[in-house]
Formats: structure tokens, C-alpha cells, sequence
């Protein structure tokens, strides 16, 4: 339901009073390996690629999203337990999670066009800001016991704003601070905090809230989200390119980025690619099914436990392995192989009559995932042009955003009729054949090359 706008960018450059100055052209950022540089060795191959902290601004803010990525899940974890301890009713907790999803599209389309038109740094800081205020304000209607649904909705959705308005900005900023050949490995870095935050958050909510108590969770947010504002004050000013000045961000611009995107096949396929992994190959509403019939004897609890972590973690473990891919030059095979992975990774877990067999195909999975994430994000940072990126980025968020949602709807639906098991696996198979004729049928994908 909830996520904390988390924001990477970099810079190479300082000033002597300690403030950075503005960025070095995107074919003169130092520090980057050049043709001539030699290739790791060894273990060291299949290790992290971590070339984008050796630049100071974005080592900062990755360092502060470790912090700010856990802090998100805390919130995450506390809306719905507090909305169900209301009401006693899960219905109410779905109704909050649609509650935010459409302030979520709507800014991010919005946003995307915002963050295309005016200093994305300002965008950042103001944004930031706003998600930091409105988890303090989570904090007082808790600790004051308000006990109102509405307000919970209410606040959901207007955090969901700001994250709408945050993220194209916070994605469309590494482009231009970080040479070519290390936005995979940006992406993989950055990819494997938010996974890390999945898995650390949610477990650290539970053991806290019988010890502080909920309230406190929203704070403990509020506090960790000022490291981001903080680090969002020190970045150098990144306004508009010269061409872009004063254009205005009208939703006649967000129409532009829809346009932009059906006539630059690569990135259309790109997000079909997403679209086909998650909306058919997501199937996360089966999991308490899955849990109380399949797993139960292995204990409700426990099993449901491990579906929800098994894909963070997988993709956790494929981020800390991500030099074996990162360095890769065929996009987007890499992301069709990933998807055609993923696919059967799902078939698999729906296959699996063991709950130990089924959480592997899941890890495995989130090994998939990560690898697509990767490749995907690289894609819409170097073929997208500067003045657009904002508006791709803000596409790209409402398609990771609302596929999952889909998901739930059709995997829900199935599985009701034809059972969870058949339900997974059927949505896998789906995604290896929409997947395999995608790839057939259009080749520009399985042939870009960064």
C-alpha cells in the first residue's frame, strides 16, 4: 500500500564549503571504467557491481534509503493493522489499499510531467517533505487515538500523492548523474535496498509492536524519512535542460509521454513485458489460500510467512549477485529471459505440493524479478531522452504500482473457480506464452542493445 519515495542521484563534484556543484555532462562524469579498464576477476565477477558509490552524493542517499526503505514497511505494516483493529474487518483493509492507488496513478502520470519541467531537485525536496509530514501526522492521529477510518484513508491517499509526484523525479535524476555503463548497476543497487527494506521491514514491525507499540512505528517513519530530506538539501541543482525551460507541466504533456512511448517500440515493449509478468504471473492473493489448504500442515502461520518473503528475499540474494549480470550489453534479451524465468519459476511454485520446494521457486522468482528490474530501468534511463525521462518514469511507476493490484483481481478470481495450485500455475504458463509471442512478434525488444 505504501511505499517511501527513496531518491538516487550523484554527483562527482564538491565545493570547498562542502555543497556540490552542478553535475558533470552525462560523457564526462569521472570516475567511470572506460573500454580500457580492466575486468573484475575471480568472485569478485559475481559480486555487486558497486562503481555508483564512488560518487559521493550518490553513496550518501543510497546509505540513507537503507534506512528509509525499512522505515516505509513499518507504515506499511501499521495502516492495516490499524484500520483492522477499527473495524475488524480485512474488506476495510483492501479499501484503503484501492484508496491509494488512484492518487498514486494520477500524480505519478502528473508527475511525471512535473518532473520534466521545473528543478527535479526542488521536486525532490518538496516531495520529500510531504511524505515526512504526513507520516508524522499517521503518528498524532494514532497516539491521540482518533480511531477514524476516513483520516487513515484520507492521509493513505495523500502520501500516495506525494509518492506519485516523488518517484518519476527520484528515477529520471539518475540519467543524468551517472554514466551509461553504470545504470545497471545503479538499478541493481537501488533495487536491492527497497527489496531488503520488504523482508527487514515487515519483520521489524511485528517484534516492535508489542513492545513500543503502533503508534510509534509511524514516528520511527517520520524520523528516518528527515535522512532523505537531509540528503535531498545537499544535492546540486538539476533544472531542465536547455530547450525544456518554462514548458508547462499540463496533463497536454502527460498525453506527449503516452504518445512518445508508441512511437519508441523498445520502451512499449518494456512495459508490456512488466505488464505480462505481473498481471499474470503475480499471485500473491493465493497466498493465504495457498497457506491454509496446500501448507497447512506445515502451520498456517509459518507458511504464510515464508510466501510473503520468499520473493524479496530471492531478489535480495540476485541484487547481491548482480555482477554476473549487471555488466550485460543485450537489454532486453536480458529482460525477456528474465520474464520467461519468472514464468517458470511460477509454474513451479504452483506445481509444488512441499512448502519448502514451493518458497525456492519463489526465491527463485525474485531472482527473476530483480534481473527484469534491472534491465528495465536501465532501458527507460538511455532510451529516453533527458526531457522525457520524468514522463516515462512516472508511466513506469503507475505500471510496477497497479499490475500487482490487477493481479489480485484475476488470481482472486481463479482461483476461487479453479483452485489456488491450478490458479499459480496456469498465470506462470500464461506468462512464458504471451512472453515467447511477444518476443516473436516484435523483435526491437530482444534486440536493443545499451
Amino acid at each position: 500500500m505504501y511505499r517511501a519515495a527513496r531518491t538516487v542521484v550523484d554527483t562527482s563534484k564538491s565545493s570547498t564549503d562542502g555543497t556540490e556543484d552542478a553535475p558533470a555532462p552525462r560523457d564526462e562524469v569521472p570516475g567511470a571504467e572506460g573500454p580500457g579498464q580492466p575486468e573484475r576477476v575471480g568472485w569478485r565477477r559475481w559480486t555487486m557491481d558497486t562503481r555508483p558509490l564512488r560518487r559521493p552524493a550518490y553513496r550518501r542517499l543510497w546509505s540513507s534509503t537503507i534506512v528509509t526503505s525499512v522505515g516505509s514497511q513499518l507504515t506499511a505494516v501499521a495502516v492495516p493493522k490499524q484500520i483492522y483493529d477499527i473495524t475488524g474487518s480485512s474488506a476495510w483493509v483492501g479499501y484503503a489499499s484501492l484508496a491509494g492507488l488512484l492518487p498514486l496513478v494520477v500524480f505519478a502520470l502528473w508527475g511525471g510531467a512535473v518532473a520534466d519541467s521545473m528543478d527535479r531537485r526542488k521536486l525532490l525536496l518538496i516531495t520529500n517533505i510531504g511524505i515526512a509530514v504526513t507520516s508524522l501526522l499517521f503518528w498524532i492521529q494514532a497516539v491521540t487515538g482518533l480511531d477514524s477510518v476516513l483520516v487513515l484513508m484520507v492521509l493513505l491517499a495523500l502520501q500516495q500523492a506525494f509518492f506519485g509526484l516523488n518517484a518519476p523525479a527520484r528515477n529520471a535524476s539518475i540519467a543524468r548523474l551517472v554514466p551509461e555503463d553504470e545504470l545497471p548497476a545503479a538499478n541493481a543497487l537501488g533495487s536491492t535496498v527497497m527489496q531488503t527494506g520488504l523482508v527487514a521491514g515487515p519483520l521489524l514491525a511485528g517484534a516492535l509492536i508489542p513492545v513500543i507499540g503502533l503508534s510509534e512505528l509511524y514516528l520511527i517513519d517520520a524520523l528516518a524519512l528527515c535522512v532523505t530530506v537531509w540528503a535531498v538539501v545537499r544535492l546540486p541543482s538539476l533544472p531542465p535542460l536547455t530547450g525544456t525551460v518554462g514548458r508547462r507541466a499540463g496533463w497536454r504533456e502527460v498525453v506527449a509521454g503516452f504518445r512518445y512511448i508508441a512511437l519508441h517500440k523498445v520502451l512499449l515493449l518494456s512495459f508490456l513485458a512488466d505488464i505480462i509478468a505481473m498481471v499474470f504471473g503475480m499471485p500473491r492473493a493465493l497466498f493465504p489460500q495457498l497457506a491454509a489448504e496446500t501448507f497447512a500442515p506445515y502451520g498456517e502461520g509459518l507458511a504464510l510467512g515464508l510466501l510473503f518473503a520468499a520473493i524479496p528475499i530471492g531478489a535480495v540474494v540476485g541484487g547481491l549477485m548482480s555482477g554476473t549480470f549487471s555488466r550485460a550489453r543485450r537489454h532486453g534479451l536480458m529482460v525477456i529471459a528474465a520474464v520467461l524465468a519468472w514464468g517458470a519459476a511460477i509454474i513451479g511454485f504452483g506445481l509444488s505440493g512441499s512448502l519448502w520446494v514451493a518458497v525456492a521457486f519463489l526465491a527463485a522468482a525474485g531472482v527473476a524479478d530483480m534481473v527484469s528490474m534491472v534491465f528495465r530501468g536501465a532501458i527507460l534511463l538511455s532510451a529516453a531522452t533527458d526531457e522525457m525521462r520524468g514522463r516515462m518514469q512516472g508511466v513506469f511507476t503507475v505500471v510496477v504500482a497497479g499490475g500487482p493490484r490487477l493481479a489480485d483481481v484475476l488470481h482472486g478470481t481463479a482461483g476461487s473457480l479453479l483452485g489456488a495450485r491450478t490458479a499459480v500455475a496456469g498465470g506462470g504458463l500464461l506468462v512464458v506464452v504471451a512472453t515467447l509471442g511477444l518476443a516473436a512478434a516484435t523483435p526491437a525488444l530482444r534486440r536493443y542493445t545499451a
